[in-house]
């Protein structure tokens, strides 16, 4: 039986921060950054080796990581840091990175402007957040799922709003769709095993080991 040609497709802050919070939450997250490649190959290591005697195995064809950008001009160190990571990650030709600008909230002078501080930067209102990351993992998995090249479609993300893509995937009956979720043997914990509606799909568990297996030990700074 030949192996399935597997395509892994990564919301990459949503990966990188459950994972963190599950196994490492007393560490910076920078600290544990998820080389993508070593994070696929151990999903396809750890799938392939729970699969039932006469089950396809698989081989790892393409990774595609989605992920949000820092503003140049806000914070250009993570800007460089985030654009160096792409590159390094992108040396292995089945990865691909694809960025997309963070969005920010400013607070606000009382003429509506927006506030500045005294050496005359904006003033941020919270967090930068990610906007339109899922979009681009919803469609990836729905592009893929129709490659006639690929026969296996695993999502790495444990967001909801992802469901109605596995739904739309899965109801193609081209590829196999999958999805992977972190597993924490010692205490019994998991990140979310996101599932479309109308069917059962394979979960891959990946535990502590596993996380540590696929941290990016390059330092960026």
């Amino acid at each position: 039986m030949p192996d399935l040609r597997a395509a892994v497709i990564i919301d990459y802050q949503n990966v990188h921060l459950t994972g963190v919070g599950l196994f490492e939450h007393h560490q910076p997250p920078h600290e544990h950054l998820v080389h993508p490649l070593h994070f696929a190959n151990q999903l396809i290591t750890r799938r392939n080796s729970n699969q039932r005697e006469g089950r396809a195995h698989a081989t790892l064809r393409k990774v595609l990581v989605y992920r949000g950008l820092p503003s140049a001009d806000i914070d250009p160190k993570a800007y460089a840091r985030n654009l160096a990571q792409k590159a390094h990650w992108e040396q292995d030709p089945r990865v691909s990175v694809t960025l997309r600008p963070l969005k920010y909230r400013y607070a606000r002078a009382q003429d509506g402007r927006k506030a500045t501080d005294a050496a005359g930067r904006f003033i941020l209102n919270g967090k930068p957040q990610e906007k339109g990351v899922d979009v681009l993992c919803a469609l990836a998995l729905v592009r893929e799922a129709r490659d006639p090249n690929i026969d296996l479609v695993i999502l790495a993300s444990q967001d909801t709003d992802l469901e109605p893509a596995l739904d739309e995937a899965c109801a193609l009956q081209t590829a196999k769709v999958e999805t992977v979720s972190w597993f924490d043997q010692g205490q019994y914990r998991q990140s979310r095993e996101i599932r479309p509606d109308a069917l059962r799909i394979w979960n891959t568990r990946l535990n502590a080991q596993a996380f540590s297996a696929c941290r990016d030990p390059e330092d960026y700074d």
